[in-house]
């Protein structure tokens, strides 16, 4: 199961209304947020979710509107008396750009440690989940992430017996483990079934449409794209700022052939996004002009 929030739809500047870009993933005790606007921890608060626990930022580009939240972050974390080490996430000179920030957060109680991407795609595997990071097509360097949850193949009684593998491992193969027994070497491959089909969330703000969109888009179980104009005559500057319309998303959304697509980081102009959802639903039925703090669990299907 993973718990998905996008706390803040705004783009540029917040609103009375809307907070600026953020989304929070939680999976097996862990906490991902994906980028850190202005209003991020108001949101969290709105939310009722704590920020004290959060384990990863990954950080799509250094834009204000996706980083400006950091430092006061930060310092509410520290202030928890965490002590735990925070890992960041981002582009080539996110260490740069954190201590610029952390002027106004000097001192804190935990470690915070960096994972700078500087190829077009990185994979990061940890505790029970992937990230995978694929770069995109903004006016400075910028990364869309996929999250994604692997899950085994079922445990086969019939198959770990006729292979004479020690009832006494079962559980540690069906975890994953490789186990040393009896003088063999037993891998999980010899109890389990073919892997079923997990979960995964891909999330992308700030860029005009790309082939790695609709690559890393695949096979997901929700996809949050900005729709950054939903005007009809503001395609133009979309692509001078290098941003996409909510039309444009949609047809990734299509192309890709995701269950549900999540609109955001919506310009302030846009005041109404969910006027204009009828004319992207003729695209893609399946869209949906999210709004701060719209939240889904995903859960594994039934078989």
């Amino acid at each position: 199961m993973i718990d998905v929030c996008l706390l803040g739809t705004g783009g540029m500047m917040p609103l009375p209304y809307r907070w600026l870009t953020s989304l929070m993933l939680r999976y097996n005790g862990k906490s991902i947020l994906i980028d850190c606007g202005e209003g991020t921890q108001i949101a969290l608060r709105e939310k009722g979710w704590s920020p004290k626990p959060i384990d990863i930022i990954c950080f799509t580009h250094y834009h204000a509107d996706h980083i400006s939240g950091l430092p006061g972050l930060l310092l509410t974390m520290g202030n928890a008396e965490r002590t735990e080490p925070l890992l960041l996430i981002g582009p080539k000179g996110l260490q740069k750009t954190v201590s610029a920030l952390r002027t106004i957060a000097p001192e804190l109680p935990f470690e915070i440690r960096f994972l700078e991407i500087t190829e077009a795609s990185a994979k990061f595997t940890f505790d029970g989940f992937n990230i995978n990071a694929f770069k995109v097509n903004h006016n400075v360097v910028c990364y869309g992430y996929s999250f994604s949850v692997d899950r085994a193949g079922r445990f086969d009684k019939e198959r770990a017996i006729s292979g004479n593998v020690p009832m006494q491992i079962w559980g540690r193969l069906q975890k994953g483990e490789t186990v040393e027994a009896d003088g063999k070497i037993f891998t999980p491959e010899m109890v389990l079934g073919p892997e079923r089909k997990g979960l995964k969330v891909t999330y992308c703000t700030d860029t005009r449409p790309t082939e790695s969109i609709v690559e890393n888009a695949c096979g997901s179980d929700l996809l949050i794209l900005e729709g950054m104009y939903g005007e009809p005559d503001k395609l133009e500057k979309a692509k001078e700022h290098k941003h996409m319309t909510m039309y444009e998303a949609a047809k990734i959304a299509k192309a890709s052939d995701v269950p549900e697509l999540w609109l955001t980081h919506y310009s302030p102009s846009l005041a109404h996004p969910e006027e204009y959802i009828r004319d992207v639903r003729k695209i893609f039925p399946r869209s949906i002009a999210a709004k701060d703090g719209r939240t889904v669990e995903l859960n594994f299907a039934e078989e």
